[in-house]
């Protein structure tokens, strides 16, 4: 054959493609223990994003792109009067959920949040139960919501498990529209083929740089990467399901996919099946609004503030012993420029609640920033990585998170080593962790809902068989101010 002609013969879909379809369209989610975590992960990340409510930096992102826009059978946003269409309202929620970095997390390969994927889920089950009630049908119920959720946590939780889209410069939030992607478009009614093309044109899209995330340009995008992403994937499915054509070998093509383009020419890693693993074993982000590499070392330093905090003065260096990929992420020096460069800075992280005995969302504010005691503190702190932290934050038996602090006086005394490995939204520590979970969520709610609204809503979200079979658009209603 002419080596100036190509071979016009269309390819089989790539084969994670169909898996991810299958698994969508077909498989049943039969875990009550990933129904019960998705349940409270369901009021956690609501609760993440009413409280970021408070923040105009947030709130500005919020609403119509064009004023005035009325959306009949609209979606709601959590904690406003807003109504949608479901593209825009599943970037508002997204971009609530995510703003202070408070929702749950899946540490593996790649680093991600998995409820993310709620912002399109909420958005396209509310404004689809408000449809079908117009056209004389049934509408969803938080069940299918809380399917969903397990569905879209298994995708981008299994793709992350030893597939690295950091080490090649992309954002962890093409994850997310890939996940939301096949589960909206499931949603929607498409079939096992229209999940394929949805997914093709998913990946076909360009995908979003790790810049905003890292020094020294970090900064507020990556508080809305994610509602972006999500909101993408729920274009992505409504193109699709008027019947858009899909791209079958838009992983695997030579020269243009995107294992060529950009993954350095790797295939996809992917060694166990779909089923409800990642929702079972997720990280809620209970104590701390911090980059989750951070939370076991926030643990840390409030363990050893009752010691310092008269002494600071007398600290001669901060040793952070940590794994490899907080290291890569979060360890930083120079100046700080904004909230999103000090929530994903160690340092900076550990120097608060050293000085203060807390870390809060609005610690990361100018105000609290100014005080010249976090600097100083970070100018003596030595990050150094401790092997085991780093094998053991990979092994799939322990998934670890570890951190450990020791402080050296300039006496020449220092303090214990603190170490903690799992935090308390880890696994290991669920049984420990559900009750401040659901504190969490009572006092974010609070924050937005007056007492009476916040104890029903507190007492329905542990009802799992009222919450699961209420209508998505009731449930809904219930969050509007």
């Amino acid at each position: 054959m002419s080596a100036n002609v190509d071979l016009n013969h269309r390819p089989e879909p790539d084969p994670i493609l169909v898996e991810i379809a299958d698994y969508v369209c077909q498989q049943p989610i039969s875990s009550q223990l990933a129904l019960d975590t998705a349940r409270y992960c369901l009021l956690d990340t609501l609760g993440c994003g009413l409280l970021a409510l408070r923040f105009p930096e947030c709130t500005k992102h919020l609403g119509p792109i064009v004023a005035g826009t009325h959306v009949p059978h609209g979606a709601r946003v959590p904690g406003t009067q807003l109504c949608l269409d479901p593209v825009k309202a599943a970037f508002d929620i997204g971009t609530l959920i995510r703003w202070l970095d408070y929702n749950d997390t899946w540490l593996a390969a790649e680093w991600g949040h998995p409820s993310d994927n709620l912002g399109g889920i909420l958005a396209t089950a509310d404004w689809l139960s408000r449809t079908r009630i117009a056209e004389g049908k049934a509408p969803l119920t938080m069940h299918e919501v809380l399917v969903a959720m397990v569905k879209a946590h298994e995708i981008q939780g299994v793709l992350a498990l030893e597939n690295s889209f950091n080490r090649v410069g992309l954002d962890h939030v093409v994850l997310v529209k890939v996940a939301s992607t096949a589960v909206v478009t499931h949603m929607l009614g498409g079939s096992r083929d229209q999940v394929i093309d949805a997914l093709s044109q998913a990946w076909v899209d360009g995908q979003s740089l790790r810049t905003y995330r890292h020094a020294p340009n970090a900064g507020s995008r990556k508080s809305w990467a994610a509602g972006d992403a999500t909101s993408r994937a729920v274009r992505l499915a409504l193109i699709t399901m008027k019947g858009e054509m899909g791209y079958p070998g838009v992983l695997s093509a030579p020269n243009w996919g995107f294992y060529d383009v950009l993954f350095k020419g790797n295939r996809f890693a992917v060694n166990q099946p779909f089923a409800s693993y990642v929702m079972e074993n997720v990280l809620f982000k209970i104590s701390y609004p911090a980059e989750f590499h951070a939370q076991t070392a926030v643990e840390c330093a409030l363990k050893l503030h009752d010691e310092v905090k008269n002494r600071l003065d007398e600290i001669d260096r901060i040793e952070l012993s940590t794994h490899e990929s907080a290291i890569r992420i979060i360890s930083k020096v120079g100046a700080l420029n904004n909230p999103a460069d000090r929530d994903h800075c160690l340092q900076y992280m550990v120097a608060v609640p050293l000085i203060f005995g807390r870390l809060v969302a609005e610690d990361y504010e100018d105000d609290v920033a100014a005080d010249p005691r976090i600097d100083a503190l970070r100018a003596k702190m030595q990050v150094q990585e401790d092997q085991t932290y780093s094998r053991e934050y990979l092994e799939a038996d322990k998934r670890s998170i570890a951190n450990a602090i020791q402080i050296f006086y300039k006496d020449g005394s220092h303090s214990a080593k603190v170490e903690v490995a799992y935090p308390v939204g880890h696994q290991r520590r669920r049984e420990e962790g559900i009750p401040l979970l659901l504190a969490k969520y009572r006092a974010n709610l609070g924050t937005r809902f007056p007492a009476k609204r916040v104890e029903a809503l507190y007492r329905l979200g542990q009802d799992k068989q009222a919450l699961s079979s209420m209508p998505v658009n009731e449930f809904m209603d219930l969050l509007v101010i």
